[in-house]
């Protein structure tokens, strides 16, 4: 059920979008979507010549938790993901699905309470793409096993890329900051991890952040995980730094 009309909603942007409800956060951009606790909101992509959109998702600094699909055909979802985000102000959810053979519909749900709505945004122009760095520096994760990396405080945000050959692709990654504090999960499945990859930008703000990447597959499903920084504190790399952590014992 579409519900949550805003006064500012413009019917010519809805009809191109695909939507019944416009509506923005603080955070959120002139095209993004509210999509309150508990609602679905979908895009459609009928051109064949969309092969990857981005999804986008914030909040005005509350919890955010969604589900994400693909859908292609009826009763095809040939990739989805689950998302929880601590603070979707201070780390937005942002990454990059692959849409190719239209049509496309992408599907977002809110599975949030009814207090927590966030602002969505969905576009296939201007997507981000992996680095260089990030594509020549792809390691094995067997099946089962998982791979930390951490990161320094001057690091603002990293990149994540996940593939395989041609498997299935079920993962997860976490942003951890302090023992067991996970401060955004996202929960994969792909179903061809070389025709779908799957790629994200992670926000990284303060001081001891942790990706940690799981292949939740079984052994037979190894897959490919390159995880780099994406954009770099230049004040803090020349040297002022932010964080001070003093130890010892004092005399008196």
């Amino acid at each position: 059920a579409e519900t949550g009309q805003k006064a500012g909603w413009n019917p010519q942007l809805a009809s191109k979008n695909n939507l019944s409800v416009q509506g923005t956060t603080p955070t959120a951009t002139e095209t993004s979507v509210l999509v309150q606790g508990g609602s679905l909101r979908t895009w459609s992509y009928r051109s064949p010549l969309v092969e990857q959109v981005q999804v986008v998702l914030s909040t005005e600094g509350r919890p955010l938790d969604a589900d994400i699909e693909l859908w292609h055909g009826p009763d095809n979802t040939p990739c989805k993901m689950r998302v929880y985000v601590e603070n979707g102000q201070l780390r937005p959810f942002s990454a990059v699905i692959d849409t190719p053979r239209g049509p496309n519909t992408v599907a977002i749900r809110n599975i949030g309470q009814i207090e927590f709505p966030f602002a969505a945004d969905v576009y296939a122009n201007d997507v981000e793409d992996p680095s260089e760095e990030c594509i020549a520096s792809s390691a094995t994760i067997q099946g089962g096993a998982l791979r930390t990396y951490p990161f320094d405080t001057m690091v603002d945000s990293v990149e994540v890329l996940l593939k395989t050959d041609g498997r299935p692709l079920n993962a997860r990654i976490e942003l951890l900051q302090g023992p067991n504090n996970n401060k955004q999960v996202i929960e994969l499945y792909t179903e061809d991890g070389f025709d779908r990859p799957f790629f994200c930008i992670l926000e990284t703000p303060g001081s001891g952040n942790v990706v940690r990447i799981v292949n939740t597959a079984p052994v037979e499903f190894p897959m490919t995980a390159a995880v780099v920084p994406h954009s770099v504190n230049e004040e803090m790399a020349a040297g002022h730094h932010g964080d001070v952590v003093l130890g010892g014992d004092l005399a008196w």
